[in-house]
């Protein structure tokens, strides 16, 4: 009876045999030649980078974005890459480039700032819980058995729970969950013009009190009775033209009086 052992494909058993190519660039020096060199060392590793990158998908950057960052760790590879250690280039290169995309998201797609520290306590939370959500049916794990699993204390681990909610931020239109359309910003409490109108009147009570009876009265009429210059003239027995010259007098004293006292 035949056995047939079926071997597990190596996803990167595609990568070109560069070996000696690496060899000649580092002896080559600075110049044309290095630098083509390089440049097509990059071109054949390129599919193994962006096979890393798809890695990586669905984590709220595009595809083309996470493309271009691995690509730029495959750079930085290919710049560092020291064939005399006896490592191949593939096994430098797999940690560098997907160092390269973990760097970019704890350094660049966190909506509010948030310490390197707390983005790593993050990472082994949220790794964590993963693992464990598999060994654990039909409940989330605790944070005890998480603080547990990734050797960290229970407050580091409400930290990391709390920046898993910092990574992206919701919009202040969104729906809250639960609701008939009442949205987060519904919530937000905005500012009260009432308050300035305290103010104003608390700076302008002392020059009323010291007008003349008549002005006071017109004043009292038109902003706080709503009647118009018209009423105004024909309940004091006089011209409405005058009430208009004695309105815009007062206001005139009053922003005089007021301007003084602030400076």
């Amino acid at each position: 009876m035949r056995t047939t052992v079926r071997t597990q494909r190596h996803p990167h058993d595609d990568a070109p045999d560069t070996a000696e190519s690496f060899t000649r660039l580092a002896a080559l020096p600075d110049g044309a030649e290095r630098r083509a060199l390089k440049d097509e060392l990059v071109r054949l590793w390129l599919p193994m980078a962006e096979r890393i990158a798809v890695r990586f998908r669905g984590r709220g950057e595009a595809l083309e974005d996470l493309y271009q960052v691995a690509a730029l760790g495959l750079v930085k590879a290919v710049d560092h890459y020291d064939p005399e250690r006896g490592r191949a280039f593939e096994a430098y290169a797999v940690p560098t480039v997907t160092g390269e995309i973990k760097r970019h998201f704890r350094d660049h797609m966190w909506t509010l700032h948030v310490p390197r520290r707390v983005q790593d306590l993050r990472n082994r939370v949220r790794r964590a819980g993963k693992e464990l959500s598999q060994t654990i049916p039909g409940r989330a794990p605790t944070v005890a058995e998480i603080a547990a699993y990734a050797q960290l204390s229970e407050d580091e681990v409400r930290t990391g729970m709390e920046a898993l909610e910092c990574f992206t931020a919701l919009s202040l239109e969104a729906e809250m969950p639960g609701t008939d359309g009442y949205a987060l910003e519904d919530t937000l409490g905005r500012s009260d013009p009432g308050y300035d109108a305290v103010v104003d009147r608390a700076a302008v009570a002392p020059c009323l009190r010291a007008l003349p009876d008549r002005e006071r009265t017109i004043l009292y009429l038109r902003f706080f009775q709503g009647m118009t210059q018209s009423r105004i003239a024909e309940q004091l027995g006089i011209s409405q033209m005058h009430v208009s010259r004695l309105l815009n007098g007062c206001f005139a004293r009053l922003r005089e009086e007021i301007v003084a006292e602030a400076g």
